[in-house]
């Protein structure tokens, strides 16, 4: 590999003790200059990795935007010919509709909403509101966040814009480019993906008439994916974002024990303005398929609140 003796004698020298103690010279001990050639050579795949990575996070950081993309977990390619709900690339590219002149603030009753939020918190310590604000823009803005929104929130708590955009980069919850008004997100954690979830990708690819990532041509729907949300038992599962009414009706319902059918038949549902069965779409709660096997007798107390209508 073009590794002279001299190089190994340095590192030799410089990093090897024999029965601690310093080596002084290269030829007094031949077991640590063995020992350095070792170590070297054993250090090269680890080393020949970082370059790699180190090259994919440089090209993942350039300037210029990629023709396509492969999408993380289900494994298909699909080309940028329309704007995506999950950006691969952090950095802000103005648009015609998100760009830091057009002007935009939260309505008056979100803005009471941003008040009361604030007052939880110690005045030197309000920043800690940002993730809520930014989740009150997100459903005041149709379901995603422009820059200026960005720059209206750093500014009321007082900060530099680079803090708000350092969360609103992080965070995958938040949508840095419109999205319909149905977010539909599959769930792509082993579980569901052992109980089906590819399956459900597709059918709702192909009922929708998109790709992952894509939004129809009416604006309605956005197919995405989110990774575990909990529902392992209840697997597979999608989770749904309804942005239809604003921050007042805003949602964020889970459908589960999907299949391909019943996955096609919650998204018809949601076309035609219906709401959909929330949770199980085969069972009462997460049990068994043949039924439960504890919790036979109604429990002692104390109980909670009758959630049937919740």
């Amino acid at each position: 590999f073009g590794i002279s003796p001299l190089f190994a004698v340095v590192l030799a020298t410089s990093f090897f003790t024999v029965r601690g103690l310093p080596v002084t010279h290269p030829l007094r001990s031949f077991a640590a200059f063995i020992m350095a050639l070792r170590r070297v050579f054993s250090q090269l795949p680890a080393l020949a990795r970082g370059a790699a990575i180190s090259t994919v996070r440089n090209a993942s950081a350039s300037p210029v935007a990629p023709t396509g993309f492969r999408a993380p977990s289900m494994g298909f390619t699909s080309q940028q010919s329309r704007s995506y709900a999950h950006v691969i690339i952090n950095q802000h590219r103005d648009t015609e509709f998100n760009k830091e002149s057009l002007p935009w603030d939260f309505t008056p009753d979100n803005m009471k909403l941003i008040d009361a939020c604030m007052a939880k918190y110690p005045a030197n310590y309000k920043q800690s509101a940002m993730i809520p604000m930014l989740d009150i823009a997100q459903q005041q803005n149709e379901g995603w966040i422009p820059v200026s929104a960005m720059n209206r929130i750093a500014e009321i708590l007082g900060v530099a814009n680079m803090r708000v955009y350092e969360v609103a980069t992080f965070y995958s919850m938040f949508n840095r480019q419109p999205v319909g008004k149905y977010h539909v997100m599959i769930c792509g954690t082993t579980p569901c993906m052992v109980r089906g979830s590819q399956k459900i990708e597709k059918a709702l690819e192909e009922h929708l008439g998109i790709k992952k990532w894509g939004t129809t041509d009416d604006g309605m729907f956005t197919l995405g994916e989110m990774e575990c949300m909990g529902c392992c038992v209840n697997a597979p599962m999608v989770v749904v974002a309804d942005y239809t009414g604003g921050t007042e009706g805003y949602t964020y319902n889970y459908y589960e024990d999907l299949t391909p059918d019943s996955a096609r038949n919650v998204i018809d549902t949601l076309r035609k303005g219906e709401k959909p069965r929330v949770g199980s779409q085969t069972r009462d709660k997460a049990e068994p398929h043949t039924g439960q096997t504890s919790l036979l007798e109604p429990p002692t107390g104390p109980y909670c609140r009758d959630l049937t209508d919740a």
